[in-house]
């Protein structure tokens, strides 16, 4: 790509990986502007918030390389549409992804809406790339399968990603890594943020109870019927998780939840069958570049390096049955199934899945 005409702008968190999007821009005599995105906790509440020393590590790489930095509050954005998609999903029982709405609603959102529409490309740290393939501009997988960030990315809409920018997508983690430790930038040795996007440290049962607080329900075993205690919310709990119950005799798979009678159910054994699915709906099918998908496809329902072939059966307009090659653990209404060509290569977009 051609980048001496373009205006970039780079969304600078603090990170490793973004601070070494400045500095492969500036290696090709660019000087891009930065922006740091702020979210702050709701109602000046004192969160466990890393924010103060992400600012500081990208006030010092965006010095380092000449660059403008400027502080865009996203505040107001972020509490209102991820905050409320996320509660929203989690008191009907389903399973949601905070950090793809984030994308969507926020880096490429309203940060476009703010600033960057002012901007030829937007440019972030994401382990992804793009291709101009027959004329289209797809988004495709990083080499690195154990970082590939594609699937946070699979709803971005289609004027996003014509402006998305991935600088580093085409490295593995550890070479990120060198170069940031090769150029002594400020945070080469930093860990990676595991946390849910912008909260930096908060725990998401913390999240979802400040919000939701608790509702305490029955846990039933799904094969015998038999009380096993008590949950404290359903939405403290995802299909397929298998820690944390804290009930004996297990191990024990959340298999199901009942929203209406508030009722927690969870199958005993190692792997039972009651975990798995083969066969499963989505719909709503976001489209990345074309509005059509191949019969023959790979997927994956959570972010692990695995991706899964299968064969799609169109039901009607955005929705499908996806019909996979082997049974899936923990797969979740709510969740979101995202669909590549059979190399796992390109990526088409991705679809709720619902039961």
């Amino acid at each position: 790509m051609d980048l001496k005409d373009k205006r970039i702008a780079v969304l600078l968190s603090g990170g490793v990986d973004s601070s070494v999007v400045v500095y492969e821009l500036a290696r090709k005599g660019l000087h891009p502007d930065c922006f740091y995105i702020k979210i702050g906790p709701e109602e000046d509440e004192e969160w466990d918030c890393s924010s103060e020393e992400d600012l500081e590590m990208a006030t010092a790489v965006a010095a380092r390389y000449g660059c403008r930095l400027q502080v865009v509050d996203c505040h107001k954005e972020y509490w209102e549409k991820v905050t409320s998609y996320t509660m929203d999903k989690v008191r009907a029982g389903f399973t949601p992804n905070p950090d793809v709405m984030c994308n969507r609603l926020i880096k490429f959102g309203a940060f476009d809406e703010k600033i960057g529409h002012g901007y030829d490309l937007i440019a972030t740290g994401h382990y992804a790339c793009t291709e101009i393939i027959d004329g289209h501009k797809w988004l495709v997988t990083s080499p690195d399968p154990v970082k590939d960030q594609t699937d946070f990315l699979a709803q971005i809409y289609d004027w996003q990603l014509r402006k998305a920018f991935f600088p580093i997508g085409h490295y593995m983690k550890d070479e990120v890594r060198d170069i940031a430790v090769r150029e002594h930038l400020i945070n080469a040795k930093r860990k990676d943020s595991q946390g849910i996007c912008f909260l930096g440290k908060v725990n998401y049962n913390d999240y979802i109870r400040r919000y939701l607080g608790e509702n305490p329900g029955d846990v039933v075993d799904f094969e015998t019927g038999k009380k096993l205690g008590r949950h404290k919310g359903l939405w403290f709990h995802t299909i397929g998780q298998r820690h944390g119950l804290g009930f004996g005799g297990g191990p024990w798979y959340v298999v199901r939840k009942d929203v209406e009678r508030n009722i927690l159910y969870a199958s005993r054994g190692y792997e039972p069958s009651t975990a798995y699915k083969q066969d499963f709906s989505i719909h709503d099918f976001h489209f990345l570049t074309v509005n059509e998908l191949p019969e023959n496809v790979t997927f994956k329902i959570r972010h692990t390096p695995e991706y899964h072939p299968a064969v799609l059966e169109k039901t009607s307009s955005g929705c499908y049955i996806i019909h996979s090659s082997e049974p899936i653990q923990g797969v979740a209404p709510g969740q979101f199934c995202v669909i590549y060509d059979e190399r796992h290569h390109c990526c088409f977009g991705s679809g709720e899945i619902v039961f």
